[in-house]
């Protein structure tokens, strides 16, 4: 291996070397890889995956039943948006548990655990491009198995998990990248001038610290309103004051140096001076705080989820679930809940780890 010639080069090789962080990154890159693809992955691709079937539901993982394909009305819809969003035009499905070819149509039983369901009867012209009706069950209806089974309402929950990934996801980038924006700058202007704008900042940063976080995060949601933008910028708002803590200290201590008042007496602007030569020399622990505060913050969003004012319903998010389902858990179907605070657990698991990987890796003294 070459030998490293920088400290970001020295970084990287160690970093590379600790087992826990590479496996956490490469975790943490499958995990936005399906968050991106979501409705290209999930059996049900509907919009926010809220196909219901109330016949079916709370079944356990690997259930399978024949499922009725009834044709929707079809009206143009934008393919970028469906890849992102899910398609509103979704089919009608309807379990199953028999059914019968007639001269003019189709007679289905619906699904039920006894199999007494109701029977229904279509009609050839209700399903497009046939001209026989021995030529339905081939195209309209098919066996669909739900790898890890269905919620209370029916619907597929690995398909409500897996695009129930884009909220944590999302609620992490955009949280961290609100308190760096705050935090950096309220910090590095505070450690820098000092004085009267110190204590003013200060002040701010000591009054929002003795909040308690969750209590601040819930004030801000209710002053906002529920939803998802809103939990986005709550959860934000709450997340810079450890960032300002950190970055005015830094600032602080690096502005003594000899390359800072070189820069002074060769008349450079107190902005090009912070942020050319003093911010990028402090970075390695605001990295550090932002992967903890990624992991905070998807906490924070599955426990406002949990309370009911984080995303509303039908959007999926992982708190969601486990407070439409915590009740399941004396009542025989633990999965239900288990299952999205596996998934919860995981994911901040692999912030720390790689936290804790990079916290070794920039640590000088080793």
């Amino acid at each position: 291996m070459k030998k490293a010639t920088s400290l970001s080069q020295l970084a990287f090789q160690k970093f590379c070397t600790n087992f826990w962080g590479i496996l956490s990154v490469a975790f943490l890159t499958l995990a936005v890889l399906v968050a991106i693809f979501a409705y290209g992955l999930t059996p049900d691709n509907s919009e926010n995956a809220n196909q219901m079937h109330l016949s079916i539901h709370s079944k356990p993982p690997g259930f399978t039943v024949k499922m009725l394909v009834l044709p929707a009305e079809l009206t143009p819809e934008n393919n970028l948006y469906t890849f992102f969003f899910g398609r509103k035009n979704a089919t009608t499905e309807i379990p199953i548990g028999d059914y019968r070819i007639l001269k003019d149509g189709i007679s289905i039983s619906q699904y039920t655990e006894d199999g007494s369901g109701l029977t229904k009867e279509f009609l050839l012209d209700q399903f497009p491009n046939l001209t026989q009706s021995n030529q339905i069950p081939a195209k309209y209806i098919k066996e669909q198995t739900f790898l890890l089974g269905t919620d209370k309402y029916g619907r597929d929950l690995l398909s409500r998990m897996l695009i129930g990934i884009r909220i944590s996801l999302a609620i992490g980038f955009v949280a961290v990248f609100i308190s760096l924006l705050i935090g950096i700058s309220l910090g590095a202007i505070a450690g820098y001038f000092g004085g009267k704008i110190d204590a003013v900042i200060m002040w701010i940063i000591n009054v929002t610290w003795s909040i308690p976080t969750l209590l601040l995060v819930i004030a801000i949601t209710l002053a906002l309103g529920k939803g998802f933008w809103q939990v986005f910028i709550a959860v934000g708002l709450t997340m810079w004051v450890e960032v300002a803590r950190v970055v005015r200290g830094q600032v602080k201590s690096v502005k003594q140096k000899q390359y800072v008042t070189a820069a002074r007496a060769l008349g450079f602007t107190d902005y090009r001076i912070i942020t050319k030569h003093i911010l990028p020399n402090i970075m390695a622990p605001v990295i550090i705080i932002s992967a903890a505060n990624f992991a905070g913050a998807i906490l924070i969003e599955s426990g406002l989820s949990f309370l009911g004012i984080g995303a509303q319903p039908p959007m999926p998010s992982w708190g969601g679930i486990i407070k439409d389902h915590y009740s399941y858990i004396v009542l025989g179907k633990p999965y239900l809940a288990i299952i999205p605070g596996l998934a919860i657990m995981s994911l901040v698991t692999a912030f720390m780890l790689v936290g804790n990987a990079l916290r070794d890796a920039l640590d000088v003294k080793n």
